[in-house]
């Protein structure tokens, strides 16, 4: 298809497709946290709280926080993008807290439990994404304080914080995906219910993708 400038139909397009897969990812994120929490039922054991607090932190806080800085699907579109910046530490902060809290979850009920620690991919696998979110967080401290990021601009610090924040979801995502190959899960859901969870989490997954770097082929443009 061949842009024409003066409809400037694939633009539009182009638009009506990004709001609606950012759209369908808010809808993903939050029904699918509901439907983990439904069938965990936090609470009822110290096992439940780990599938729990683990989805809200990466399909919810993590998804959220990302979506804000779309163009096309931001809850807060209308606001600048400092109040973006606010909100989206929060939200970070609430997925680092969440994560932690499912990781001690799940370590605690293993140990009460007699059972070795982090003997499967998905437990090494989230035992890295936790502290690699860990790090993520402490790394964007000089966004926020930029006279501790003495030589590096702060374009710069923003380019390697959304790419190293895309890395950390897509981490975040494999380990999602890791649980819901676990026991639990497939012996609480059938094949159906399994097939659409992982679309879900795989679905997530690229809109985040291109949302990122769809914004940095922008920036590219702007500056050629």
């Amino acid at each position: 298809m061949v842009y024409n400038k003066e409809t400037g139909s694939e633009p539009r397009i182009y638009g009506c497709t990004r709001t609606a897969s950012a759209l369908l990812s808010h809808c993903i994120c939050i029904g699918f946290t509901v439907f983990i929490a439904l069938l965990s039922r936090p609470g009822t054991s110290w096992f439940s709280w780990h599938p729990f607090f683990m989805t809200l932190a990466f399909s919810f806080f993590m998804t959220e926080a990302i979506l804000l800085f779309s163009p096309h699907g931001s809850p807060l579109k209308r606001f600048s993008h400092k109040t973006k910046g606010r909100v989206h530490g929060i939200l970070q902060g609430l997925c680092a807290s969440c994560a932690v809290l499912g990781l001690a979850a799940i370590y605690y009920n293993k140990h009460l439990n007699g059972k070795a620690h982090f003997t499967s991919w998905h437990g090494v696998l989230g035992l890295l994404t936790v502290c690699v979110v860990g790090l993520q967080s402490l790394a964007a401290v000089p966004l926020i304080y930029h006279s501790l990021a003495k030589g590096w601009s702060l374009a710069k610090l923003k380019r390697y914080h959304a790419a190293t924040g895309m890395v950390t979801y897509l981490l975040g995502s494999a380990s999602l995906l890791l649980g819901l190959s676990s026991a639990w899960f497939t012996g609480s859901v059938g094949e159906y219910t399994w097939y659409l969870s992982a679309l879900c989490s795989a679905l997530n997954a690229l809109v985040i993708m291109s949302q990122v770097s769809s914004a940095y082929t922008a920036k590219k443009r702007l500056m050629s």
